[in-house]
């Protein structure tokens, strides 16, 4: 597995405007592993922003989509293409509505439970069947619509495990790498922040 090249995807929407938002907790991640292999996003020709480097032992390349999140499948695609990566060595991060917030899952393929990032990932690589990592923001408060639950910052009293949980999602990408899928959720399932429920 480590000579294979591996694509590390985090999904979010690019501007500053969304840079805090719960639906842009697979950047926050990319720029903790970016800031492990010592490198500086810079713009590729897929529309993405990436960080070539090697991540626990195996040649990586870090990318972050500059499309919106409903069209992240495009750069997606057109990296894997570029890099050869087949579908096996994606690992995708994302936000989570069904896990609750502290709780961080890796999984192999499924559906995309209505997150737009995913769906396109899937429409684009003609296969559910890649890596993912999924950060727990839990679900909106009261009557709140998802939409505009995902697209806020997160809550001051999330806000306080936050890099925690950052960290975190970080190592379990190198474990997926080092390990593989079935060791990292032996590993890290088992060990979840107690979850935060946010304010009502």
């Amino acid at each position: 597995m480590e000579d294979q090249r591996w694509l590390v995807v985090g999904l979010g929407n690019p501007g500053p405007e969304y840079a805090g938002n719960r639906h842009n907790a697979g950047f926050m991640v990319l720029d903790e592993l970016a800031a492990r292999v010592g490198g500086r996003f810079k713009v590729h020709r897929s529309r993405a922003e990436i960080v070539e480097g090697r991540l626990a032992g195996a040649p990586a390349v870090l990318a972050k989509p500059l499309s919106f999140m409903n069209l992240s499948g495009g750069p997606v695609k057109a990296l894997a293409d570029f890099y050869k990566v087949a579908p096996a060595n994606v690992v995708v991060i994302h936000d989570e509505l069904d896990i609750p917030y502290g709780a961080l899952r890796a999984k192999l393929g499924g559906g995309d439970n209505g997150h737009n990032g995913l769906k396109s990932i899937t429409k684009s690589l003609a296969t559910r069947d890649y890596l993912r990592i999924r950060f727990g923001i839990g679900r909106p408060p009261g009557r709140m619509d998802a939409a505009a639950f995902v697209l806020k910052d997160f809550a001051t009293v999330e806000r306080k495990d936050l890099p925690f949980l950052v960290d975190r999602s970080a190592d379990m990408v190198e474990s997926l790498i080092r390990v593989g899928l079935e060791a990292t959720q032996n590993t890290f399932h088992a060990a979840d922040l107690n979850p935060v429920k946010p304010p009502r």
